[in-house]
């Protein structure tokens, strides 16, 4: 692979996506887009670099980008962010709604549904604590493939044995074939949609909590601040903002900081006290969110000597 080449195609994937690759992460180049252009017969990756250059073929782009996006995922990864959010934020959250009785939250990295479906079953499990509540669950990706596997729901015996417990499995998922699909009560409380972290978020509303997991390191540090800066303006004043275990704000100029009582989340400056407090609505008016979903009924008990061992 030519060094030319190669560094054309990452100067623009960090335009179009904010994605950067160094030479370590050639291999994904050679396993992900070597076969695009063989496909497509070109002579190499100049010719594939040349086309997207020249904006010509905008499908052929959107799957180039599409085919470097990292979509390492599943249920309830990390275990502790889940646990907070249901155990610290949401009650916090409810306290300070009261009035309002909406919940806006946005998944910034959906992948195939995996994080955002988590969410939606501790949503649904804490339904009866927010009776008459309208709650909208937003979850959005670059990449419209996981997308499209997101929609549908259906996961592999591999995948839901990753990270979801048997409970969640047999009152969540049922069967089909060798494979697993979520309920449509679950389905049903996500919405999907394609977006770019470099496009402008205030097309998207306000939100209570975001959670942007995992994918600020395949970032630069000016993208990093860019992004973080943009999710202040659109986050309440006293939302919950969710990054990765290896991701951090130091030095990214923003306001955010670990909460300073659950450092799983950050908050503004960090203050503890501040998360759940009632705040004025003015300012980034929310989307009209979606009414709330009946509470998902429970499904028959667990079958006994399930293969599926409890995580």
């Amino acid at each position: 692979m030519q060094q030319q080449s190669f560094d054309a195609l990452c100067a623009y994937l960090k335009r179009t996506s904010g994605l950067i690759l160094d030479q370590s992460k050639q291999y994904l180049i050679e396993s992900r887009v070597l076969p695009i252009v063989k496909r497509e017969k070109l002579g190499g990756l100049a010719d594939l670099v040349l086309i997207l250059e020249r904006g010509t073929n905008q499908a052929l782009a959107k799957e180039v980008v599409e085919a470097m996006t990292i979509n390492e995922t599943y249920f309830f990864r990390d275990r502790t962010p889940f646990d907070k959010f249901r155990d610290v934020v949401l009650p916090k959250i409810i306290s300070a709604r009261q009035t309002e009785r909406t919940l806006r939250v946005w998944v910034a990295a959906a992948s195939t549904g995996q994080e955002p479906y988590s969410l939606a079953m501790i949503l649904d499990e804490m339904s009866n604590k927010m009776p008459g509540w309208r709650v909208e669950l937003v979850a959005t990706d670059i990449a419209e493939p996981q997308l499209t596997k997101a929609r549908s729901a259906t996961y592999t015996q591999f995948e839901v044995q990753r990270g979801l417990s048997t409970a969640h499995l047999l009152r969540y998922f049922t069967q089909q074939g060798d494979s697993w699909q979520a309920i449509d009560a679950l389905r049903s409380k996500v919405q999907f949609r394609q977006f770019n972290l470099l496009q402008d978020f205030a097309i998207l509303g306000r939100f209570d909590v975001i959670f942007c997991r995992n994918v600020l390191i395949y970032f630069d540090v000016a993208t990093k601040s860019d992004i973080l800066k943009r999710m202040g303006r659109i986050l309440a004043p006293d939302g919950a903002l969710f990054l990765g275990a290896s991701e951090s704000v130091i030095g990214l100029g923003t306001d955010f900081a670990p909460d300073t009582e659950h450092r799983a989340f950050h908050t503004r400056g960090g203050i503890g006290s501040a998360l759940g407090q009632p705040i004025k609505t003015s300012g980034i008016a929310p989307a009209t969110p979606m009414a709330a979903k009946t509470p998902i009924a429970p499904m028959a008990p667990a079958v006994p000597g399930s293969r599926f061992a409890t995580r």
